[in-house]
């Protein structure tokens, strides 16, 4: 290690303790790897302060020396964003001791957290004061609140609630320079001037480091109807979603649709978790409504809706869930599908959101596209279908990846067929997961040169050295056009 980094991990321990500097390589390895195992960077140290004053003064200090900085929550996302490359001055910094719940107010259906909270703690100090934070992934034992809100998070719930940009308040970010942000304010209304906290959510740590954030709460849930629908197609799912709301309308929860060959995949890799129900049909939805009145019977209005929707020809069979347990299991396999797509070989991803009644052309043409230029993809398919947003997946045999030249060519023919596809339904690329290093040559291809430049010029004016997570979302840190 060179003097000069020998120095720099010198004053990060002044500042926030030796044992909160990582230097060794084996021990930095869990954060310098992402985690699917595709990209692997370097670091000079991995640094873990413990408060928003501490975040400041590492990031003054990286700023003063020209060192990279990495934001990286709980590296459970699914594009890169939160791994740093392979230049030898970077500095990951690591929100994990700063968990602390600062305030909760049941009047104001208010929480506010640090950005190291775990996703799973801040729905249980929702729970405990009575109150429900509606965003849920499969991730949400591991995944931090900042890498939430700085990926823009959706979820099974963003149906009625929302994605992370909707449940946020207030924030407090710690700026380029190190200086900090404090838009820390549990106001509903406030239009005072430019909303300065959007630039920071969706951002994926680029023009700053979350450091706390106000969030929304809302009553709890308290009445539930769960059912699982065999279907032939997404058309019909569609058409099951347009009856269910004007059936019951904001009740309705959560809108999740699989592929049989996603839930064969999970069938096959993961072994804990077992799919309660029989594979006859290519499609699968799952219907959830929700009440926040005790007592109120959501299986009679589900199982009427249901049995019209069966009698039109519009769904082969319905298993309504007589108990919690049975509830679990169905979502169980809902949340495997990350798991199960990671353990069934390489996996090409995708994060389209396409207006409503275009997914059906949407995943038709693209199932069709992939299989006809990769015979060898095994197409499944899952996602938020109430809010237009489905998941194509292409898993590929590792033998067929053994080549990176040829993987990477591989891989570049199914996006720019996911991404054909998309435009030619006025969607976007990029629904929920964000750019990344994954996505930011697509990006670069897909998007309005106008955005792009706006874009640039935002990253300069915060982050005019390029110094703040470079090579996400823009290559080489995104100033050059």
């Amino acid at each position: 290690m060179s003097d000069t980094f020998q120095d720099a991990l010198s004053g990060l321990a002044a500042i926030v303790g030796d044992k909160h500097v990582i230097a060794s390589g084996a021990d930095q390895e869990p954060y310098v790897v992402d985690w699917r195992g595709r990209y692997h960077g370097r670091a000079v140290a991995v640094v873990k302060p413990g408060s928003t004053e501490e975040v400041s003064s590492v990031v003054k200090f990286c700023a003063e020396r020209q060192l990279a900085i990495v934001p990286q929550g709980g590296n459970t996302g699914m594009c890169g964003a939160a791994t740093p490359d392979d230049r030898a001055g970077n500095v990951v910094i690591r929100l994990d001791r700063m968990r602390a719940v600062r305030n909760v107010s049941p009047l104001a259906n208010t929480i506010t957290v640090e950005a190291g909270c775990i996703l799973a703690e801040v729905q249980n100090a929702a729970k405990a004061v009575d109150r429900y934070f509606p965003l849920s992934l499969g991730a949400e034992g591991s995944c931090q609140i900042g890498g939430n809100i700085s990926t823009n998070a959706g979820g099974t719930a963003v149906l009625r609630y929302g994605p992370t940009r909707d449940l946020v308040l207030g924030l407090e970010v710690v700026l380029p320079d190190g200086r900090i942000f404090n838009g820390l304010r549990a106001l509903r209304k406030d239009n005072t001037g430019y909303a300065l906290k959007q630039l920071f959510i969706g951002a994926e740590g680029t023009l700053g480091i979350v450091t706390a954030a106000v969030l929304k709460l809302f009553a709890p849930t308290r009445s539930s109807a769960l059912a699982l629908l065999k279907l032939q197609g997404v058309e019909q799912a569609l058409e099951i979603m347009a009856r269910l709301r004007g059936a019951v309308g904001d009740r309705l929860g959560s809108l999740e649709i699989m592929s049989r060959s996603q839930i064969e995949a999970i069938a096959a890799t993961v072994p804990h978790v077992t799919i309660p129900f029989e594979l006859t049909t290519p499609w699968y939805l799952i219907v959830e409504l929700t009440d926040t009145l005790a007592g109120v019977d959501l299986d009679e209005p589900l199982a009427t809706v249901l049995a019209d929707a069966m009698e039109a020809g519009l769904a082969e069979d319905a298993i309504l869930a007589t108990s919690l347990a049975q509830a679990k299991a169905i979502w169980a396999v809902r949340h495997s599908v990350s798991e199960g797509n990671k353990r069934s070989g390489y996996v090409v991803s995708h994060d389209s959101v396409v207006p409503l009644e275009r997914q059906a052309a949407f995943v038709n043409n693209v199932e069709a596209r992939i299989k006809a230029a990769v015979p060898h993809a095994n197409v499944v398919m899952h996602g938020h279908i109430g809010d237009g947003n489905i998941h194509v997946v292409a898993l590929i045999d590792r033998v067929h990846c053994q080549d990176p030249e040829a993987t990477a060519k591989l891989v570049s023919e199914i996006n720019e067929i996911v991404d054909d596809e998309t435009a030619a339904q006025d969607g976007a690329i990029s629904a929920e997961h964000g750019i990344g290093i994954t996505n930011r040559g697509r990006l670069a291809r897909v998007a309005d040169p106008l955005d792009l430049e706006l874009m640039r010029d935002i990253k300069k004016l915060l982050d005019p050295n390029g110094l703040m997570n470079p090579g996400k979302i823009f290559a080489g840190g995104g100033l050059q056009r």
